[in-house]
Parts: structure tokens; sequence; C-alpha cells
């Protein structure tokens, strides 16, 4: 997009744009999303940046009307497959806080200085810039659903020092955290209160439509006992299940009603630290940073699929809040992964209702009797198999090939749910060849449909 299709998108508030770029406007110091409902600012006070970030970077604060941090991501990230790709889908998950620019480097296999040449080459913010607007979003979540201490919530966002914390606060929402908590009794945080005995209140914001039945009809029909459940009637069900997080364990709950562009979500934590990572692997579950405009023109086009996407639309591609779990599970199935779980899983100290457990570390189960499944969770505990938010997924799925027992179809299926490649056919299916960057999506209208998908398909397992 140039300028002008940029300022079109502002003056018409599109939110198709929303987390593609956003706007600041020089005379009031703010930085807005596209559909922003103030009134458009004139054309030659308004300056476009590629990510939140970038607009706090040159001295813009936060608009309190639209609040511009809470938009979805770019699908942009999904794509790609680069190093800035992968360096942003790392960040979402909480690598800079944990270890740092090194440790992002590190994992990308590229220097440091590199990592900070890209980013700012292409997003106009370094990694240090782009945690840190993640970590303002996450203090300001804590702060208008949570009673912690302010002191608490600085270190659980992922801030060195209060010091720090009430700076960054006070720059991009331009007020204190005292003052920002005290929103929670108006609109932005009306809903928290009372949600506040059932851990953290979250809205999962979403662009365009959302298939959120069909989303819901695979997450059930996919879970795991113990792990997983779904509970109500369709239109009004609730999904929920357990994590395994970098600083402890999590239950989450997510509802399949919505009254706008969001579902509502709660996450309850063993460790607050681990926040921001339970709210990307969610994302990733639920394929919320899809652009369903970009996927249904793309899908739309060919007349084979036009009615199914008409009949459709905004239909998901989801992924998994656990790549190692997913591994595991797309090869042995659900009835034997929930045997795993049961014998192998760590129980949660406090269950919640159906849920109990946590799904097994590949550690654990790299002596299990099964060759195929030592020789998957080895890999995967040895790092000889790389699922993280920033793995190379060429190379994952190579190494994935070369293991006794894990055949193309299933290497495949890893690939497009564990790592949310966009574009991937685990079937071979001649009719989503040609449907370039989106085959995941095609596959998933071909499924609905009782398409014989799965024709052609290879693998030692399903």
């Amino acid at each position: 997009m140039d300028e002008r299709t940029r300022y079109e998108a502002v003056s018409s508030r599109d939110a198709r744009f929303d987390g593609e770029f956003f706007f600041a406007v020089a005379t009031t110091g703010i930085y807005c999303r596209p559909s922003c409902p103030a009134v458009t600012p004139k054309r030659q006070n308004v300056r476009f940046y590629p990510t939140a970030a970038a607009a706090q970077g040159n001295g813009f604060r936060a608009c309190r009307r639209c609040r511009p941090d809470a938009v979805p991501g770019s699908a942009d990230w999904n794509v790609r497959a680069d190093v800035v790709g992968r360096a942003v889908r790392m960040i979402g998950d909480g690598v800079v806080d944990r270890e740092g620019v090194p440790g992002l480097a590190g994992r990308l296999g590229y220097s440091a200085r590199q990592v900070q040449r890209q980013l700012t080459a292409e997003l106009g913010a370094g990694p240090v810039a782009l945690a840190r607007a993640q970590r303002a979003h996450t203090a300001r979540v804590l702060l208008q659903t949570t009673d912690l201490p302010v002191t608490e919530i600085a270190f659980a966002s992922g801030f060195a020092s209060v010091r720090q914390f009430n700076e960054t606060i006070r720059q991009i929402y331009a007020r204190t955290p005292s003052a920002l908590r005290a929103e929670a009794a108006t609109g932005l945080g009306a809903s928290a209160r009372e949600g506040r005995r059932a851990g953290i209140p979250l809205r999962l914001a979403h662009r365009g439509p959302y298939a959120a039945r069909e989303v819901f009809d695979l997450l059930g029909a996919e879970a795991v006992a113990r792990t997983e459940e779904m509970s109500g009637d369709p239109g009004a069900r609730t999904y929920r299940r357990t994590l395994r997080l970098p600083y402890g364990t999590g239950t989450v709950s997510v509802d399949e009603r919505s009254a706008g562009p969001w579902l509502e979500a709660r996450i309850d934590l063993t460790d607050l630290r681990d926040l921001t990572t339970a709210v990307q692997r969610l994302r990733r579950l639920l394929d919320l940073d899809a652009d369903p405009y970009a996927v249904d023109e793309a899908l739309g086009a060919d007349p084979r699929l036009a009615p199914l996407v008409a009949a459709t639309p905004g239909l998901r591609s989801p992924g998994s809040a656990d790549p190692a779990e997913f591994a595991v599970r797309a090869l042995v199935g659900t009835e034997a992964a929930g045997e795993l779980v049961e014998r192998y899983g760590k129980v949660l100290d406090v269950p919640c209702g159906g849920l109990t457990h946590v799904f097994p570390e590949p550690g654990v189960l790299a002596g299990v009797d099964d060759p195929a499944l030592r020789a998957l969770a080895g890999a995967l505990a040895d790092g000889t198999v790389r699922l993280d938010a920033g793995a190379d997924r060429d190379e994952a799925e190579q190494e994935l090939l070369r293991l006794p027992g894990t055949g193309p179809r299933t290497a495949a299926l890893i690939r497009m749910r564990a790592l949310g490649d966009p574009d991937v056919d685990p079937y071979g299916t001649p009719a989503v060849q040609g449907l370039r960057p989106w085959r995941s999506y095609a596959v998933r209208h071909l499924e609905l449909a009782g398409w014989s998908a799965r024709e052609g398909a290879s693998g030692s397992r399903p």
C-alpha cells in the first residue's frame, strides 16, 4: 500500500487494515488504528508507521478511543518465512523478555546487529522496541483487569524495573499506571471487574468475519480428555484447555459467542510472567491474526471454491497452542494422545473441572515403547526438530521426514498446524495446488464440504 491508499483507508475508517499499519497525527501527538472513530485528520498532519512500536519510537502516544495496542497482529508474519517474520513471531512469544536480544539472535542464527538492522529497516523498530510495546500492552491489561500491586505488574509484564515500567506507561498512554487502572471503572475496563474472580478476562481481537462455529467444531472433535474440554450448546460453547508455559502452567477458556470483532477469553496462570506467551499461543491456536479478506478474495476467484467461500466467509485454519504437543497428537491420534496424558501427563496442582493434566513434555515421552513416538519425542526434546514460534518451516519439515515413522502427510500436517503455515496441503489435493499462499485455508473449505481432500495422501501414519 502507498500512503495515498493508507489515507483512504483512514478516511473511510476501514477496519480491514487494523494491525496492518498505524497512523499518527503530528498536531496531537497521538497514534491510532485505521478504523479510529475520531475526526479524520488533515493529510499533511498524518504520518504512517508499520508497527505501534515505530509510532511510539517517534514520540507518539496511544489513542484512548481506539486503543491501537489491542488490534490483531499483521497476517504477514504468518505468511513470511524469512528472518523478519520469524523474529516477530518469537518476540510475540516472549523470547526477548526471557532471553534478551542475544537469545533471539541466537535462535535465528544471526548476529544481534543483523537482527536489529533488518527489523528496523522493515518495521521501523528494533527487537527491544517491539518487545517494549508488547510489555506495555500486557501491563495495561493487568492494570485494568486485576487488583495486583503495581510493582508485581511491572515485573509480570516483563519490565526490568518499576522505574522503566512507570516511564513506559507514561510515554505510551500519557498517564500514570494508577490513572490507567482507574479506567477499569469506565468503558475501557467495564467488563473487567466482574471477571476478576475468574482469572484475567481478555478480548482477543480478530480481523473481519470469523467462522467461530467451524473452529469450535474442530477443536471439540480433536479435544484430548483431561487437557481439553468443550461445554455448552452449538453457538454458545466454551472451549477450555491447559497450557504448559515457560514459567509455569495455565488454563484458558474461550467463548464461541461474540458481541463484536473479538472472542471473549479468560486466562488463569500460576505465574503472571506467562501472560504474553499464553495470549500469543491462544491467538495462534484460533488463527486470530489471519486476513480473511485476502484469503477469501484469492480462494473465491477459483470457480470450484467460490460457493464454499461464499457459504463460510472468514473460515480459519487453526494452529496449535503447544507445537510439540500437536506433533505428538498428529503422529498417534486423539485417542492414543489421551492415553499418554493419563499415563505421563503432569497433574495440575489445582484441577479445574474436567481439566486435570498438562500434556506430557517430549522428554517424558522419549522412553516410550512406540519406536516412531520415541524418535519424535527424542528429536523434540534434544532440539533436532524445532517447532517454536520462530522455527524455520522448511528445515523443521525436513527433519521430521528423517524420523522413522513420520511420513510426508504427518510432517505436512505438523507444518500446517504446529508451525501455523497458511500454505500447506497435507493431502496432495490437486484442486488446491494453484491457490498459494492460502492452501491451508483451501483444504479447510474442502474438508468442510466433504470433498476427497485426503486422496493421494502418503505417510506411514495419518
